[in-house]
């Protein structure tokens, strides 16, 4: 396993504590957000909480929560948009929050959505803060906060919440907390179809420990000389087989119940994602759209900035596996990135889908933390604005598809 020295796991009393700066400041970045955005639309005489709770992909969570599965739309092309897209979990928290309060199935989304950007804050502070060190935790923690398309972690998306159970499985599973880690990774298996993402870094990291724990013992099972400790036991092992079986039961299950519903097999969610034109073809489609852009002066600019983009990410990922960052984070980021650039879907999606690549920000916090804490606070407070400020233009116009 590529691991750079990770730190004890903090005491549980302390851990809030410890994390309290990072969410004070992940707080005070999305509040800044949501104001530019209430002020921006204000003045444009729209209503900003709906543009939070009641466009795109928020309607048809809404839907799903209360009409449940079997809605679809027929376009005039030909093609089916179809609910069954949309993984569960998001409209099942939606309709417990309308169940158990008087709040409407899309404040409890928005609800969902605030909460869960602070579990995700907490989660990508206690990875990074394992691996690179607190100061490095905090400034990750800051970076996610002011991606451009920062305030769809503010919306009723399931971006928050997928990001929230991904980073805290991929804590417990660095920190061998096996059947936690194949808990959150069923839920996070039930909440978008990358889920397949986190799926994998739990299994990776549990096969190389197994091939770690063979390695540990010398002929006739003496225990090697190089192994300062005895290997897991018996207890431990099990508990890394519970992790690795519940794992995939949330994606597997999902994409089978679809199959069943449409009496299509196995594979009929791959034919619910064709009728939204959605599918893996390595990034040609991409790369087509991107070549596209210079074919005109004006369009050649944004096809410069495409390239910039996805060889930025590329590079942030080689330096990810140039400082050794552990197996789970490389395993968990290369699919999510690969997923996110690679498929067919529609292309102005690619920056939220990219979100909860999180590991990808963490060279820059190793890198900002580094620095003096007033030259970082400006860095981060300077992009923090423009982030806010694009975020109240992006959802005022054609916004977070």
């Amino acid at each position: 396993m590529t691991d750079l020295e990770t730190r004890a796991a903090p005491a549980r009393a302390g851990a809030l504590r410890r994390a309290a700066p990072a969410l004070a400041g992940y707080a005070a970045v999305r509040a800044l957000g949501l104001l530019a955005l209430f002020l921006w639309s204000g003045a444009r005489d729209k209503n900003a909480y709906t543009l939070l709770t009641a466009r795109w992909e928020a309607l048809w969570y809404v839907r799903v929560a209360e009409l449940g599965y079997g809605y679809e739309v027929r376009l005039a092309n030909g093609d089916v948009h179809s609910n069954l897209a949309f993984f569960p979990l998001l409209p099942w928290l939606e309709r417990l929050v309308a169940a158990v309060s008087p709040l409407s199935y899309a404040d409890g989304g928005f609800l969902v959505s605030l909460l869960a950007s602070l579990a995700a804050a907490w989660g990508v502070f206690a990875v990074a803060d394992l691996v690179y060190g607190r100061r490095a935790g905090v400034c990750a923690v800051l970076l996610w906060a002011v991606l451009p398309v920062g305030i769809v972690q503010s919306m009723a998306y399931s971006e928050s919440l997928f990001t929230a159970l991904a980073a805290w499985s991929l804590y417990a599973v660095l920190t061998g907390r096996w059947v936690t880690a194949g808990a959150l990774a069923l839920l996070a298996g039930l909440t978008r179809p990358v889920g397949l993402a986190v799926v994998a870094a739990v299994w990776a990291a549990a096969v190389t420990s197994f091939v770690r724990d063979g390695s540990a013992a010398g002929p006739h099972g003496a225990r090697s000389a190089t192994r300062a400790c005895a290997p897991p036991g018996s207890g431990t092992r099990t508990r890394r087989v519970v992790g690795m079986l519940l794992a995939p039961l949330g994606t597997a299950g999902y994409v089978l119940w679809v199959g069943h519903h449409t009496g299509k097999g196995p594979l009929g969610y791959l034919d619910v994602q064709a009728g939204w034109r959605n599918g893996f073809d390595g990034g040609y489609a991409f790369g087509r759209f991107v070549a596209e852009k210079f074919t005109s002066f004006p369009s050649a600019l944004a096809g410069v900035g495409l390239i910039l983009g996805v060889a930025s990410v590329v590079w942030l990922y080689v330096v990810g596996v140039r400082q050794r960052q552990p197996l789970p984070l490389l395993v968990y980021t290369g699919l999510v990135t690969a997923l996110a650039l690679c498929a067919s879907s529609y292309f102005g999606s690619k920056p939220r889908l990219l979100m909860p690549a999180f590991p990808l920000l963490l060279p820059l916090a190793s890198a900002l933390a580094g620095q003096r804490m007033r030259r970082s606070a400006l860095v981060l407070g300077a992009v923090g604005v423009a982030s806010a400020v694009y975020g109240a233009f992006w959802l005022n116009g054609s916004g977070p598809p």
